[in-house]
């Protein structure tokens, strides 16, 4: 068996790595004059351009080989300024904010004349959030304006959660990368849509339904049909270049023997409940008993487990409730349509 080290210890090697001022405004200068910028954020590294040039919103689609059907989030720097850049805030949409902003909360709304259809899809709603991050909130003050920024990677691939991973994808695609350390939260924000009378989620992520749920008094779908696109909706997303098949818990060491011997180089997410139990594969990333651990560590063990020539990763889904909704929802679209065996 070979172990694969969680991302915790990277993310101490490389916690004390941090944008430096003069970074961050350099970063904005770039930006202004209309090119890519990758920053962190507490959820996943996002990959920015101008909100308001639809040129270099257009260069992001170009540089991650996205559909331009699908909208981007825009970000801005606090709640003070969502206003600017939606028709109208339903009371629903300002008691999410006031309580989860700056955090891994989306909000849909109607977007304002000042959002070019470039970044929202071609459609009339934006996707707003306020990221909690030191440096992508510097980079939003130092900027002065919103800042579109999907997932700082190809389309449909593993989100990443270091600069390292970007500038190992993009490399010399982006202009500046400015680096934040590892993500705290490790999967995306959450998306909310507020536009209707009631309000739902499309995408689960780092605010768990429970606790929007809790601030609003009143239970929440989840519902992954909306009219509205999001991203994440694809249905295949965060996906490896390894295959992922999802098996229940008891049977990952059986199904992990079995394509071994098969030929396959498996890869393993090995329930925490299993740790100690030996298993036959190539690489096994035993999976943490904490849901936000997992989050934290999930992009982080399907890229190790690619880098080691994975072919097959044999994964179960944890328990959907709390961040293990987020993490099972990144699961099922890492596996695409086939889900199992």
């Amino acid at each position: 068996m070979n172990a694969v080290p969680g991302a915790s210890a990277e993310r101490e090697r490389i916690s004390r790595v941090t944008a430096t001022p003069s970074d961050i405004q350099a970063a904005a200068d770039v930006l202004r004059a209309g090119g890519l910028v990758a920053f962190p954020t507490e959820t996943v590294y996002g990959l920015g351009a101008d909100a308001e040039n639809p040129a270099a919103v257009t260069r992001t689609f170009t540089v991650k080989g996205r559909p331009p059907s699908h909208p981007l989030i825009v970000h801005i720097a606090g709640l003070e300024h969502l206003d600017a850049w939606v028709a109208d805030v339903p009371e629903t949409a300002r008691v999410l904010a006031e309580r989860f902003w700056p955090g891994p909360l989306t909000l849909v709304l109607r977007r304002s004349p000042r959002v070019p259809l470039e970044a929202t899809g071609g459609m009339d709603t934006v996707a707003v959030r306020v990221p909690d991050h030191p440096v992508a909130l510097e980079l939003l003050k130092a900027f002065g304006g919103g800042v579109t920024a999907p997932s700082a990677n190809r389309f449909g691939s593993v989100s990443p959660t270091t600069a390292e991973h970007v500038r190992s994808e993009l490399g010399d695609a982006v202009d500046f990368v400015l680096d934040g350390g590892p993500c705290h939260v490790g999967v995306e924000s959450t998306i909310v849509d507020t536009t209707g009378e009631v309000p739902s989620v499309l995408r689960p992520g780092g605010v768990t339904r429970e606790q929007l749920e809790e601030a609003l008094g009143r239970p929440l779908a989840v519902d992954s049909s909306s009219r509205i696109r999001v991203p994440g909706q694809h249905p295949s997303h965060y996906a490896p270049r390894a295959t992922v098949v999802l098996v229940e818990p008891g049977d990952v060491i059986a199904e992990a023997q079995r394509a071994q011997e098969e030929g396959h180089q498996v890869g393993v997410f090995l329930p925490p409940q299993f740790a100690d139990a030996p298993v036959k594969a190539h690489a096994v990333a035993v999976v943490p008993g904490s849901d936000a651990e997992y989050a934290r560590e999930l992009y982080g063990f399907l890229r190790e487990l690619d880098q080691r020539g994975c072919d097959l990763i044999i994964a179960s889904l944890p328990a959907e409730e709390g961040l293990g909704l987020a993490i099972a929802n990144r699961l099922r679209r890492a596996a695409g349509p086939r889900s199992g065996r």
